[in-house]
């Protein structure tokens, strides 16, 4: 069955590009209603924004959404992530600013909270998008294809010339809950020597070791080192999936990202839903939900994770 929110919860935090703090407000919502933000800063005209792929006006270093009035939310994607890999179908996110806060650079501290408060069935069926055939795009160097598959599988691969980064490749099956455990966790990361260009663009002011890997020649400059070993794929494995969300179903499916971004999974998307015998909108039975993220979910699994 769908799901919500069982409770509503509150966070604060820095936006990362931004620099301009915000408090998050997330709330239960009904059956077949989604994901919305709302920007409850915004008063004179519509700010009800849907969490999905065709509100994507911008995919520079985060995914920003936009509605038909100009209103805009930035870096959606560790949240939606978070949100689809508890299992949470609908959902209200109200927020005071123009960017969701980045936390600690991963999903962490968002799964912590939708697991705290818990998640509810609603009387409605879950309706996944399977897909039914090959789909691709290649941009430059980057590839992102979206396949047939009995269950949700992500399978990434990225290249860095420094050797902090290197090759890393990680395949991960999402179902039953692989999210959290595998992923969640996982921060975002740069190079030091990008970090002048992004705020000269305006973006990156409120970056911090707090909230970034940060690599310098060969060296990881964050005192505590990686998390795990492959941090950064996995990392780009959780934007993935954040990104993926904005199908506004779960998709049943594989995704194939080397060296992808925010960019080329939303061109993915697009070309998904432009190509409508790729894919199906199912209803989901009890003998298929396993497959589903976040089934089965406890807090108890989360302090296994961490």
């Amino acid at each position: 069955m769908q799901t919500t929110l069982k409770s509503t919860f509150e966070m604060v935090g820095t936006g990362l590009h931004s620099g301009r703090p915000a408090r998050l407000r997330l709330t239960p919502a009904p059956a077949n209603f989604g994901v919305e933000f709302r920007r409850v800063d915004i008063t004179d005209r519509d700010n009800r924004i849907p969490a999905r792929f065709d509100f994507v006006n911008d995919t520079q270093l985060c995914t920003r959404l936009s509605n038909s009035a100009g209103v805009e939310i930035a870096t959606v994607e560790h949240l939606m992530a978070a949100l689809a890999g508890c299992g949470v179908h609908n959902a209200i996110v109200e927020i005071d600013g123009p960017e969701v806060p980045i936390m600690d650079g991963s999903a962490d501290r968002f799964v912590k909270e939708i697991l705290a408060v818990g998640v509810i069935e609603l009387n409605a069926p879950v309706k996944v998008l399977r897909i039914l055939k090959v789909i691709s795009i290649t941009d430059g160097d980057a590839f992102a294809e979206l396949s047939p598959s009995d269950d949700f599988e992500i399978d990434f691969e990225i290249a860095f010339a420094d050797q902090a980064i290197g090759q890393q490749q990680h395949t991960l099956n999402m179902k039953n809950g692989s999210f959290v455990r595998e992923l969640s966790d996982c921060r975002t990361f740069c190079m030091f020597s990008d970090v002048e260009y992004m705020k000269s663009i305006g973006l990156a002011r409120g970056g911090s070791l707090a909230n970034a890997v940060v690599i310098d020649d060969g060296k990881i400059m964050n005192p505590e080192g990686y998390r795990r070993e492959d941090e950064c794929v996995r990392h780009k494995m959780l934007d993935a999936l954040g990104d993926l969300a904005l199908a506004g179903a779960p998709i049943v499916g594989r995704y194939r990202g080397v060296r992808a971004g925010h960019r080329i999974t939303n061109l993915l998307l697009r070309a998904v839903f432009a190509a409508p015998d790729s894919f199906e909108i199912v209803e989901v039975n009890d003998q298929q939900s396993a497959y589903l993220p976040g089934v089965g979910l406890s807090y108890g699994d989360l302090e296994l994770a961490v």
